[in-house]
């Protein structure tokens, strides 16, 4: 993980993290290691639709959670591979200091 690229998008990583509504969203829902339509996450954290699908959106463009279309929903999931990598990354932070 040595390009800017990566360390962008690090940070983009970690600003999808820095919100409470994400973090809700990521343990509320996700700990279930399922995937969710927007309906099922709008519904179990009490939040509209159009909000569940402003932070999917966040969380999907931050490489957090990944999509998949299914005839007309989409479902989400965790993108484990990408946090791996991110963590990688910390840990090599932490080695190196």
């Amino acid at each position: 993980m040595q390009t800017e690229t990566t360390y962008e998008e690090f940070l983009q990583f970690c600003k999808g993290l820095a919100n409470a509504n994400r973090q809700h969203i990521l343990f509320a829902v996700f700990v279930d290691k399922q995937e969710h339509t927007v309906g099922e996450i709008a519904e179990k954290v009490g939040i509209a639709n159009s909000t569940a699908s402003e932070h999917l959106s966040i969380l999907k463009s931050a490489g957090i959670l990944q999509s998949e279309k299914r005839d007309r929903e989409v479902y989400y999931m965790v993108n484990k591979d990408k946090i791996r990598e991110y963590i990688i990354l910390i840990e090599v932070w932490l080695t190196c200091c």
